[in-house]
């Protein structure tokens, strides 16, 4: 994917840093509002009857792990929201304080759901906890909260059901697929885009334009790939709903290089459905659990001993499953050894060791971290050994690897604003590399800093980690990947 370079287009302005600390600067919130003086200000009106707390019984925030957070601090500049905005409650430790308060029997208020709404999820704070809080947990089992006992309005709730009546389903989102196409080739994009008024009048819909990749057309993913060479493994690949739709040729480089490795690679393209990630990352529970049964019995009787991801965001959620389906008697089990055979591509190839030979590629690459594969599944060394192992290649480091580029499931289409400001700091921190090629390991991420890239007027191509490493097993050149 290569991003044109754009001179007459101006320099974005810079994103805020973040304050020490301590109490909140005083910035603007999001919605324009002034920042909280202190928690107790933040709860607003409530949502809920009064007297009725802001959660039940089904798997609210345990309180030991909210008595874990000490409150010292360490989580304030790695998180997207504080660094952007100053305030307290859109911290980590802000949210644990809201949390502690629900458990204690305040309602469920707008303006505590606000807050939960605008973390990210990243999960930087996790890598950064001295105390080890998961508060990976905590605010997967707030949302939920969230999403059950929480009405919102009638604007926010026909954005999420579309969003969620189309993204996890692939067939649906290759629909878009023609529309999109058409848009990009004839011309109107570039119209649009000129104008400038859909970023004023249409925010979301504006995202969503500005986040599209350019489409080619797809292969049909085979039922399987064997191993090239001596099989080492049997491993399932997963195809992904966004991944599988719109960077087809992704997955395709994963069946590749899974094969030149020795593995023998089980795809099913036509039972795969969506792993859940989506649903789970937004308080979905019981979506995500039909999508996870789903997955388990596609894959029980394919004899696997490995379930390869390439894509950070659902590679967090396969791992958990155990904990997803832990309620469910009949899956209880089955989930929780699915999820100990799943590895990203990085992570499992480098657990194999190389066997095939890598060819020289000439090209300086700056590695950027996908936040749920770096903080939500600790893998990072990986993915730079692989790519270090490159002949010719030469890596680089993105300054501030742990702030989110703002890409994030769907939070760049529910905050397009913030997002934005997300996305062009990461841009530039992309660019004063001075790297030919900008590499990671997620979709969203891909899609997320292209249009940074582009708005900034930068000059970086953009690839999956599997279509480097791909490209140096086959010895393609590396205009390939540009």
């Amino acid at each position: 994917m290569s991003i044109p370079r754009q001179p007459d287009r101006p320099d974005p302005t810079s994103a805020g840093q973040p304050p020490a600390a301590g109490p909140a600067a005083p910035l603007s919130s999001p919605g324009g509002t002034r920042p909280a003086s202190g928690p107790r200000d933040v709860l607003g009106l409530a949502a809920q009857p009064p007297g009725e707390g802001a959660f039940d019984a089904h798997h609210p925030p345990a309180p030991e792990l909210v008595s874990d957070c000490v409150h010292c601090g360490f989580c304030l500049p790695t998180c997207p929201t504080y660094v952007l905005w100053g305030e307290e409650m859109d911290s980590p430790r802000g949210r644990i304080y809201l949390m502690k308060e629900g458990l204690e029997g305040e309602p469920l208020s707008d303006s505590m759901v606000t807050h939960f709404d605008q973390c990210l999820g990243c999960m930087s704070c996790v890598t950064a906890c001295p105390s080890g809080v998961r508060y990976d947990r905590l605010i997967e089992d707030t949302r939920q909260q969230v999403e059950r006992r929480h009405h919102r309005g009638p604007r926010e709730r026909a954005l999420r059901a579309a969003i969620f009546a189309i993204f996890p389903y692939r067939r649906r989102l290759r629909l878009l697929r023609g529309p999109l196409r058409a848009y990009q080739a004839s011309g109107v994009r570039r119209l649009v885009q000129r104008t400038g008024l859909l970023p004023r009048l249409a925010p979301t819909l504006a995202a969503l334009e500005s986040l599209a990749p350019r489409l080619r057309r797809p292969a049909r993913p085979p039922q399987r790939v064997p191993a090239v060479g001596p099989r080492r493994a049997v491993v399932g690949m997963l195809t992904g709903c966004v991944q599988g739709a719109f960077f087809p040729e992704v997955n395709a480089a994963t069946a590749r290089v899974l094969a030149a490795e020795g593995c023998d690679v089980v795809i099913l393209p036509d039972r795969q459905g969506c792993c859940g990630a989506l649903s789970v990352h937004n308080g979905r529970e019981a979506e995500a659990q039909r999508f996870a049964r789903r997955m388990l019995d596609t894959f029980a009787a394919a004899g696997i001993d490995f379930f390869v991801v390439n894509a950070a965001g659902c590679g967090s959620t396969l791992k958990e499953y155990g904990d997803l389906l832990r309620d469910d008697p009949r899956y209880a089990a089955l989930a929780a050894d699915f999820a100990s055979k799943v590895r990203d591509l990085s992570e499992l190839l480098d657990e194999l060791g190389p066997v095939a030979t890598r060819h020289p590629l000439p090209v300086t690459v700056a590695y950027h971290d996908a936040c749920h594969l770096a903080h939500a599944q600790g893998v990072r060394a990986q993915p730079r050994r692989l790519l270090r192992d490159i002949p010719g290649l030469e890596l680089r480091e993105i300054a501030d690897p742990e702030i989110c580029c703002g890409s994030a499931g769907i939070w760049n289409v529910l905050h397009p604003g913030p997002a934005a400001e997300l996305g062009d700091r990461k841009a530039r921190t992309v660019l004063a590399t001075g790297a030919r090629l900008l590499v990671t390991a997620n979709p969203g991420c891909l899609m997320q800093v292209a249009a940074a890239v582009t708005r900034a007027g930068g000059d970086i191509a953009l690839a999956h980690t599997a279509q480097v490493l791909d490209a140096s097993l086959r010895a393609r050149p590396v205009e390939e990947l540009q």
